[in-house]
This record gives structure tokens, sequence and C-alpha cells, in this order.
């Protein structure tokens, strides 16, 4: 997560001390002995003289061993899928000579012919979704997307942070600005059609790593790396309207996802946009990182996360400190609030997330929650009664707040889970990954679509955070991430839930 008062590139990767986000997904092959692969008296080291190469011959050893194993798993897909075919084909040419028998038979073994067809065609059938599978292992897939409409198009690309952002979230009063958090040290407020800056908050010391916004009044909140959280007003004018690019894509999952050169955003920042020092009020009572931060129903209270393995309950007036809820054994990563009952919920690296509840003032309960096996990173409600969690070991689950023994719905992924967000009106999951994806689900868990990503779109490093905002009868979604940027998209929703 966000380094400590850290401001570079390099600092607020090296200050993601719980989570790691930065080291590489490392291949894990089977180690075999390939020295049966060389004719016999040829050594690895005769084989690799004359070759022109700077690597030591120990590392160039292993580089060819693990190559070997590379092409012996394709090798051993490829001749899998050659006999998958040929039963195939087999299977087939039995299909059409029962048919044929069928036809000139005799009428009272027709029913018995008919029963052996239907399961031999059951057969066949479960070997193509097996042939299909495997093939999958060496190619996602080659099948051209058959739908016309587009599902989701790029609305504005924001750019003009430093470093890294962290986290973004949309105002729930007007005017609709979009809120960034950074690692430089800043927050920025954002026009949502025009995709210029309209604000800048520079009174943290420290990466910020949260932002959310009042539920009434033009006011920020803020988490930072250095142990505070601020509490700030704004006021912005929004720019007049410019005509959205001419840009769509499909939201197809079998889209080719080209990567482009991974590069920084060209940028200094934004130029001669309104600046904001000081807080309205500053939160101090943490002796770590705040990790992220959010207003209770109503807006009078509000709750913060850090490093400290604590949360803090304070009242926004006075800046009191009214709880302190421990009991995580390790550092928390996200802190969220209920939307309409006194309810947060905070997640941590111990795996475990925690549901404290403050509607009865003279009880503060609190249930634990162990559905994951890696760090929490984070854990939202829903409008209705669910919570929805995601974790460094790449699965997502809901749950019921009715009955939380066990999740309803299990969402398992091929890459760890950063900050979620769930959508009000249609309840569709957002889930920003590590490897750059950003994928949209149901809450039974039916994948429905992914964002584009190629040369041309999309995130170039990890996805950080995601964010709905589904006012005027349209339904967008922000994604940020550590390539510096911050990205909207429209979402199709009737056509995504057709395509379901």
């Amino acid at each position: 997560m966000p380094v400590e008062g850290g401001s570079s590139s390099g600092s607020a990767s090296a200050g993601r001390h719980p989570k790691q986000k930065r080291k590489a997904h490392s291949l894990s092959i089977r180690r075999t002995n390939s020295t049966e692969e060389r004719p016999p008296g040829i050594q690895r080291g005769d084989m690799l003289e004359g070759q022109d190469s700077k690597l030591p011959l120990s590392l160039r050893n292993n580089l060819l061993d693990l190559f070997g194993q590379i092409e012996r798993e394709f090798e051993n897909l490829y001749i899998e899928n050659l006999e998958l075919r040929r039963e195939i084909d087999s299977l087939n040419e039995r299909l059409t000579g029962d048919g044929q028998t069928i036809e000139g038979g005799d009428p009272t073994k027709g029913a018995l012919k008919a029963k052996a067809s239907h399961s031999t065609s059951q057969l066949s059938q479960k070997l193509k979704t097996t042939y299909k599978a495997s093939t999958s292992k060496i190619v996602s897939s080659f099948k051209a997307t058959t739908g016309s409409r587009a599902l989701c198009q790029l609305l504005k690309e924001y750019v003009g942070h430093r470093d890294g952002i962290w986290d973004l979230s949309v105002t729930r009063t007007q005017p609709v600005v979009l809120g960034t958090a950074s690692a430089d040290h800043s927050a920025l407020l954002w026009s949502i059609e025009t995709g210029k800056c309209l604000l800048r908050y520079a009174g943290h010391a420290g990466s910020v790593n949260s932002i959310k916004f009042h539920p009434t009044e033009q006011m920020a909140l803020t988490a930072s790396g250095d142990q505070t959280a601020h509490i700030w007003r704004y006021m912005v004018q929004l720019p007049a309207p410019q005509p959205p690019p001419d840009v769509s894509a499909l939201c197809d999952d079998d889209q080719d996802s080209s990567d482009r050169e991974e590069g920084e955003v060209d940028g200094e920042g934004p130029c001669e946009v309104p600046t904001v020092r000081v807080a309205t009020a500053t939160l101090k009572s943490h002796q770590g990182v705040v990790i992220a931060a959010d207003w209770l129903v109503g807006g009078r209270q509000v709750v913060t996360a850090s490093w400290d393995r604590a949360a803090n309950l304070y009242e926004v007036e006075t800046s009191e400190l009214v709880h302190t809820l421990t009991g995580h054994d390790q550092e928390l990563t996200h802190c969220c609030t209920h939307p309409t009952q006194r309810l947060v919920v905070t997640s941590s690296r111990d795996t475990t997330f925690r549901l404290w509840d403050f509607r009865d003032p003279s009880i503060h309960s609190v249930n634990v929650f162990q559905g994951h096996t890696d760090t929490v990173t984070s854990a939202v409600f829903t409008v209705g009664d669910n919570v929805v969690s995601g974790s460094d070991d790449r699965t997502v689950k809901v749950w019921d707040l009715k009955n939380m023994r066990s999740p309803i719905a299990t969402i398992r992924t091929d890459s760890a889970v950063n900050r979620i967000s769930v959508s009000a009106n249609q309840r569709i999951i957002a889930l920003p990954h590590d490897n750059r994806q950003v994928r949209l689900f149901d809450m039974s868990g039916v994948r429905l679509a992914r964002l584009p990503r190629s040369n041309r779109m999309g995130h170039r490093r990890m996805v950080c955070c995601t964010a709905w905002n589904e006012e005027n009868q349209s339904c967008n979604l922000f994604t940020c991430g550590f390539d510096r940027q911050a990205i909207g998209w429209n979402i199709n929703i009737p056509a995504l839930l057709q395509e379901k």
C-alpha cells in the first residue's frame, strides 16, 4: 500500500509494505531431469559454445532447462489435443452410421438405437467440451466477437497526477465530480465530462491513500501516509461540456488484449489549478499509516483504518475520537460504511474482515469472518443486505448479512483483487486486478464482461480501485491505477445484461 510520507514512484512502490504489489508473479514450473533430451556425450556447455551471449553459463543452463520443460508441456498438450480430435472424428463417424441404420432398420429396434445414439451424442459433446478446455491452455480463444453492440465506451482519461493513484470516488452532491487520491501527496477533483482538473488538495505530507465525499455537503475526507485523515471543503465550477470521443470497444472476455509498451504517463500535473492547502479538521490519533477512511450514514461521524491494526471512530464537528476498534492481528487495508445503517466493515492483512455494529448506542458488537486465505484487500456493503469481499487469494466472495457463516457466491480469478465496488442500481461488481484487468460480475458470481485493455485504451499497470456513478440515468465506471491515470467508461447496462 502507499508509502508513509513517500512522493516518488520508487518510494510509493516501496511503501506497499503489507501487500508487495510490485513483486512479479513467477511461473511455477515442475523441475525435471532434462539430460535425456540431449544426445549422448554432449554436455549443455558444449551446446552453448559458439553462441554469442553475455549471460553466465549457469544462468543459461537454467534457462535451457526451463524452456525445455515449457516445450515439453506444450508438446504434451498438442498430442492430447490430437488424440481428442481423433476420438471426436471417430464418434462422429459412429453417429453417422447409427443414423443410417435407424432409417432402414427394424422399427422395434429403433428405440434402442435412438437411445444408444443419444448416449453417444452426450459423450461426443463431453469430449468436445474437454477439447475446448484443453486448447484454452495454449491460447485464450480464436473466436470472433459476435455482438455488434458496444457494451462499454471510453468516456475520458484523467491525467495529471505525478505518481500512482490509489483510490477514487464520485461526489454524492451537485456538481458531480470525480476525486482521485495519489501517492504524489495530493488529491485532485476532475470534471467527468471534460477531463479537466478543477481543484487540488495539497494539505497532506504523505501519500493520499483514499478519498470519500460527504453525503450531503461539499466536503471531502482523505486518508494519508502521514498518519492523519483530513476533512476539507471544496468549491468547484464545472466547465462547458465537450462532445464525447468517438471511441468504443466490445467488453467481450475473449477480446485480444495486446499490451502497449509500459511507460510513464506524460504530464507534469495540472497547471494553474486552484489549490486547497488547509484542512477544516485533522484527525490524528493513529500511530501508523491511515490507509482508508469513510463517512458514516448522515455524515456526522467518520471511521478511519490504519496500519497500526486499529480503526478509529471520530465526531466530525469536534474531531474528537469516540471509539478505537481493535481486534485485527495485522495491518488494516480498507474500511467501508453501510449506505443506510450504522454499520462498518474493516478488512486486514490477517485474512479476515470484521463487521462493527453501532446501531445500538449502548452495544458495539463485532463479528469476525474468515473466508479468505490471504490479505483481504477490501470489503464493501451493497444497497441490500450483502457484503462483498476481495482478496489477494484471487477470490471475491458475496456474503449475506443475515447469515454470514459461509459466502453465498465465490468468484475465482487469475490475479489478486484490489479495491472493489458494487453499483447501487444494478448490483454489478467491478473487480480491479494486479494484472491490469477490470472484470464485471453479477452478485451470483456470473462473469458479465471485461473492460477493454489494448494498446489504445486501458491501464498499463495494476488497477488499484473502481468506483461507480449512476447519476443522470447513465452508468459510468471509473478506474485508477499505478500508471498515474484514472479512466472513465460508459457502461451499456441493458446490453450487458442481455449478453448474460
